[in-house]
């Protein structure tokens, strides 16, 4: 059941029901903040009667899905790009998908470390190509700061591991280039099977929104599971048909 405010109004209705002075008092933003994110579009234009303007959940779940992105290290640029990508007439749940997804799949913010402190957690000496390298993994991000980076830490073991295979910067940014744009398409695929499928199946399922919580952080290690087993069964079959290739051209001869 919604909560109601002083004025009687269900709170988060999904009719416009909120005055821009509730609605701040609702999401914990100044006005002044709420009226700079509508002329940018970050979220729709209140539901006017006569001289009033009125917000509701859509506009709620939309603030909210703003500050989980802020919270992660979006950019105000970044946020527009974001929700550019959700439809207009987004429903206040569908809307309330793309936050719960954030959490478990989002890295961990980032940690600022010079060159110095870099060099300490690989424990290894870094030349210029390998923290192109690292760049080039994702890794690594330059700041405008000379040899100062934001470091995905939860990354950087890996990171070091590779640098230890002395792979040319070419073949890193190669591979970079082939996870970046084969991961986008079964990223996009799967989030479809996810918002089209299993999503709805949670949501009717009246769970507590924990459950439905813990029930996506286990859809990640899953998929990424899924992902591990058809890469090698893919690679295994490459190596086959490449030595059947092979010994085919050699019978020719």
């Amino acid at each position: 059941m919604p909560t109601v405010s002083t004025t009687g109004k269900p709170e988060g209705a999904d009719d416009a029901t909120l005055t821009v002075d509730e609605l701040s008092a609702r999401v914990g933003m100044t006005v002044r903040t709420l009226r700079f994110y509508a002329g940018r579009g970050l979220i729709p234009p209140p539901i006017r009667r006569g001289r009033v303007g009125y917000y509701g959940a859509e506009h709620i779940a939309r603030l909210d899905l703003v500050r989980e992105l802020q919270a992660h290290g979006f950019t105000l640029s970044a946020i527009e790009g974001y929700l550019e990508r959700i439809p207009a007439d987004a429903t206040p749940e569908d809307i309330a998908l793309h936050r719960t997804l954030l959490t478990p799949w989002m890295r961990d913010l980032p940690e600022t470390l010079d060159r110095a402190a870099l060099v300490r957690r690989t424990g290894r000496e870094l030349s210029d190509d390998d923290i192109v390298a690292l760049v080039a993994l994702g890794v690594v991000e330059p700041t405008p700061d000379e040899d100062v980076f934001h470091v995905a830490t939860a990354h950087l073991g890996l990171g070091a591991e590779l640098l230890d295979l002395d792979l040319p910067v070419d073949a890193v940014l190669a591979v970079t280039r082939i996870f970046s744009e084969h991961g986008k398409a079964l990223a996009e695929e799967l989030t479809e099977v996810f918002r089209t499928m299993v999503w709805p199946h949670y949501r009717d399922s009246g769970g507590a929104p924990e459950h439905i919580q813990q029930l996506v952080e286990r859809f990640k290690p899953v998929t990424i599971q899924g992902l591990v087993i058809a890469y090698e069964r893919a690679v295994g079959e490459t190596q086959r048909e490449t030595i059947r290739r092979t010994q085919s051209k050699r019978a020719k001869r």
